[in-house]
């Protein structure tokens, strides 16, 4: 059951929406003060690495939003997903999708192209009187490198292609009504099954965890810069799955901060949500023996009694990092 109503839920959605409705009509100069009236004064506001974590509103707008304002000046943000749900007591939206822009001026040393480039976003904000009290961000930084044409020699090319990544097949990843609350918690307990059959592997063999009982003979899954994306489970398994499990074997849930539901979507993140010890190569960097924990996000679209689509996020420089591979001073 939701701990709160789906009146309540929808309000904070509609507030959400609105506030970047506006932001959007915006140029770039008004920015700062509106996403100050976006944030509670209080707000904790969690990204990816090299910007991580700032408290504050006044701090979150001078150490995240001017500098990406900036780099960005024309930026408009084109939300493919907005789902809203109850976690641990908390009112919560998950968001994904793009901002478009002009790349003016350099941002985090990645040198400025002049040409339009989209920036991939996960976001899932926890929402009170329709203002952000807490909120993590992962920005696809690599996927932005890889725009710019400065892939860094450090990591091999992606094993998927790095299309820019569409939107629900369904075209209903925005919804202004309520869902019906049994298709949401239908949603809810599919991918908490699959994430239950993830943990059945038994170390030798794929066939132990039985993925083909939650995913779409024809599931698409969109995985980040580094990655990229995949078709069909055995694309899956190539791209991604296979190359994780082998340097990841003990890999286990994590720090869940929101996990959410809305009608046939789903979305979920953790802080970290994945800890695992570094026993195989992967993106090119050999076993470290070391543990290492990950930032990821997903969101999934349940189409009939599967999943049809999933849209992946990890915190690929943070945990390369752990690695000693310093991704951002390769540039």
């Amino acid at each position: 059951m939701s701990e709160h109503s789906q009146a309540e839920l929808l309000a904070e959605k509609l507030a959400y929406l609105n506030a970047w409705a506006v932001l959007d009509k915006l140029a770039s100069p008004h920015w700062p003060r509106a996403l100050t009236e976006l944030y509670g004064a209080d707000v904790a506001w969690h990204g990816p690495h090299p910007i991580n974590s700032h408290h504050g509103a006044a701090n979150v707008v001078e150490k995240f939003w001017q500098p990406f304002l900036h780099a960005f000046p024309d930026l408009e943000r084109r939300d493919d997903i907005v789902i809203a749900g109850s976690f641990k007591g908390g009112k919560w939206i998950g968001a994904t999708g793009y901002y478009t822009a002009t790349f003016k001026h350099d941002w985090l040393g990645i040198g400025a192209t002049g040409g339009v480039v989209n920036i991939r976003y996960g976001e899932f904000s926890r929402m009170n009187a329709g203002r952000v009290h807490e909120v993590y961000v992962i920005v696809d930084i690599l996927d932005i490198l890889h725009q710019a044409g400065c892939w860094p020699a450090v990591l091999p090319k992606s094993r998927g292609p790095l299309d820019r990544v569409p939107g629900p097949a369904s075209r209903d990843g925005v919804g202004s009504v309520a869902a019906l609350s049994t298709e949401s918690e239908a949603s809810l307990k599919l991918v908490e099954a699959m994430i239950k059959g993830l943990m059945e592997y038994d170390g030798k063999t794929l066939a132990s965890m039985a993925m083909e009982r939650f995913w779409h003979p024809h599931m698409m899954w969109y995985g980040p810069a580094g990655i990229g994306s995949s078709r069909q489970l055995t694309g899956f398994q190539q791209v991604h799955q296979i190359p994780f499990l082998n340097a990841f074997p003990d890999r286990r849930g994590g720090d869940h901060k929101a996990r959410i539901g809305e009608g046939g979507f789903v979305g979920s993140t953790g802080w970290p949500s994945v800890r695992a010890t570094h026993l195989g190569s992967w993106q090119g960097v050999p076993a470290t023996n070391r543990a290492i924990s990950m930032r990821v996000m997903d969101f999934w679209r349940r189409e009939n009694n599967l999943l049809r689509e999933n849209w992946v996020f990890i915190d690929m420089i943070e945990l390369l990092l752990q690695m000693d591979v310093d991704v951002m001073s390769a540039i």
